[in-house]
């Protein structure tokens, strides 16, 4: 076919159509709500970042935060944005005042873009400025300027105020999870000490920064007491856990780099080399890092990302001529880490004998992993239990951000994921049967059982969820018993051995609907007994009702609804208490008449539960 290729071909955009057109350009994957990288929870974020920059720069020592449903308002008490310019810094690309680093030395927002991809991807935005008992607001719809106006200030507090909705045409569905939000804060108040944020009736504030921040991620107390380290434009907490695999959190200019970059990779580079030289001995790098929790974060001016989400650092040096992110963080642990060691022998040996545990282990199993690699590379050859997706994965890029694996179980459920599934992004991986109780096992058991062996494979988590293939790791079984206790399993399987997987919010569980209620016109998918009834009710009573009792019995065409765009996760999730070792110790040890007892009292019956069976 040809296709006419001329001068009406060429089209040029304006700012915020590009932004609604290549929305993912800017905040990444648009998403419901229920996954922590949602594009939703980055617009509160660009939002956040010009109001503690504000903050860093010495103005305004509280931000006010406000979600109802689904509109956010953030009020800050900084300088307010310069009232001639608040249309354009809301409205003109590449518009703002950190070009200046006089203004905003080490500050996230750098190119006067993030606001105005908020403004664009919202169907209501309001910005409004307080300077010196003047007050002037702007509102938009969309990105179109529909008034701009003066307003009495009374007795306001200089600061800017933002109030927007996020656009249902671009977002379509979608919910803010409150843990996701106060993760968000609470980040933001543990890197920048003195910070108030109060966010619907609570208020988060932080004393002692990175410390803070680990013991509040803790799922378990630390094998000593947590390393905590200050310099110039630096900060590092450490401790060891009893966990398996590695646990960081990164930070730049106060932005979480969920996805690592050269500060990450300098930071685990040095700490092994200090390690190493303290004790004069070449240990294992693996062996230093195992069972590590930390935290890292750095200011740099101008720092290069690798995207608009700001996720992955990129920039090689710190800037204004000092030393490259590598040498600089080499430097600080170097002096400062090595001190702590002298100072502190108790804790040097803690850290010994854990390395010690770790080369005794790896040197255990590594024979039995050699065999389980090739035997998970022939399986993934000759049998079906993986349907990958298309997407190439490449660590350089955010291909990860768009695919999801379902682990489902039997041959009928899988095969109607299979059929209906996205090719591109959405794989799947097959159990066979009810998997292991893997509670008290060593982490050989994940390599002797071919079931987990394969899993481990098909997500690439071997060492550490650093190459995980898939962003989201999603459950899907059905709503019985036997589902609930397959699910039960798999996630006592990712508790023991990758906690970080949920940590991280990358473990969900997708939700399919127990009833089908259709006339001969219109079919309606219900997920409760509440919303059955209520289907029967708005079709007129005279409805023909089904019920799923499994997902092998959901066709593929059907299926294709309740994994597309109106797919229902429910993200597994853990809280600031909840203790891993006590979980796993109550729900899957041999503790049955404490947990039969337990279950009698707390037995309810609730409206949206089915009976099942």
């Amino acid at each position: 076919m040809n296709v006419a290729y001329s001068e009406d071909t060429i089209r040029t955009l304006d700012w915020k159509e590009h932004i609604r057109k290549r929305p993912g350009m800017y905040i990444g994957k648009l998403g419901d709500g229920s996954s922590l990288d949602d594009g939703i929870y980055l617009l509160i974020k660009e939002v956040l970042d010009n109001s503690v920059d504000e903050f860093m720069m010495g103005y305004g020592k509280t931000i006010e935060v406000q979600i109802n449903e689904k509109e956010v308002t953030i009020r800050d008490y900084g300088r307010g944005i310069p009232l001639g310019k608040i249309v354009d810094v809301a409205s003109r690309m590449n518009t703002g005042a950190k070009y200046d680093s006089r203004v905003f030395k080490k500050s996230v927002g750098l190119n006067g873009v993030g606001i105005k991809a908020v403004n664009a991807l919202s169907s209501k935005f309001v910005i409004g400025s307080y300077r010196e008992k003047d007050c002037r607001q702007a509102e938009f719809d969309r990105g179109n300027l529909i008034s701009e106006q003066e307003l009495s200030s009374g007795d306001e507090i200089n600061g800017t105020k933002v109030v927007f909705t996020p656009d249902n045409d671009i977002f379509g569905k979608f919910r803010f999870i409150p843990e996701y939000v106060e993760r968000m804060l609470r980040n933001y108040v543990y890197l920048n000490t003195g910070l108030k944020i109060n966010y619907n009736g609570k208020s988060f504030f932080s004393k002692n920064g990175l410390l803070d921040l680990l013991e509040e991620n803790m799922s378990s107390p630390g094998l000593y007491d947590i390393i905590h380290l200050r310099g110039t434009d630096i900060e590092v907490a450490i401790t060891h856990g009893k966990q398996y695999g590695e646990e960081y959190h990164s930070f730049v200019n106060g932005q979480n780099t969920s996805q690592g970059g050269t500060h990450l990779v300098a930071f685990k580079e040095s700490l092994v080399k200090v390690i190493r030289d303290f004790f004069k001995k070449d240990f294992d790098a693996s062996d230093i890092r195992a069972s590590i929790i930390a935290a890292v974060s750095i200011k740099v001016e101008e720092p290069v990302f690798e995207s608009q989400t700001k996720t992955k650092l990129g920039s090689k040096d710190i800037g204004s001529g000092g030393p490259s992110v590598r040498n600089f963080i080499m430097d600080f642990l170097r002096t400062n880490l090595d001190n702590y060691l002298h100072k502190h022998p108790e804790t040097a040996e803690v850290i010994l004998a854990r390395i010690i545990e770790s080369e005794k282990e790896r040197k255990a199993i590594s024979g039995i992993r050699k065999i389980a690699r090739e035997r998970a590379k022939k399986a993934n050859l000759h049998n079906k239990k993986l349907r990958d997706c298309r997407a190439h994965w490449n660590t350089s890029h955010d291909r990860r951000l768009d695919t999801t694996i379902f682990i489902t179980e039997g041959d009928s459920a899988s095969g109607s994921i299979t059929k209906s599934r996205d090719v591109n992004t959405q794989a799947v991986f097959s159990l066979k049967g009810k998997p292991l109780n893997t509670y008290g096992l060593t982490k050989k058991i994940v390599y002797e059982n071919e079931e987990f062996n394969l899993l481990q494979a098909a997500l690439n988590i071997e060492d550490g969820i650093e190459e995980l293939r898939y962003n989201n790791v999603v459950i899907a079984t059905d709503a019985d018993v036997d589902g609930m206790h397959i699910r039960l399993l798999l996630i006592t399987f990712f508790l023991q051995f990758f906690p970080d997987l949920i940590k991280n919010g990358h473990l969900y569980i997708l939700q399919t609907p127990l009833f089908r209620v259709r006339n001969k016109t219109k079919t309606l998918y219900c997920y409760s007994e509440s919303e059955k009834e209520k289907a029967d009710k708005k079709l007129g009573g005279r409805t023909e009702i089904t019920r799923f009792k499994g997902l092998g019995e959901i066709s593929p065409d059907e299926f294709s609804h309740f994994i597309g765009d109106d797919m229902r996760l429910e993200p597994v999730q853990l809280k600031k208490d909840d203790m891993v070792a006590d979980m796993l110790t109550f729900y899957m040890g041999k503790n049955s008449p404490e947990r039969q007892e337990f279950i009698i009292e707390n037995l309810r019956v609730d409206e949206d539960v089915v009976p099942v069976g």
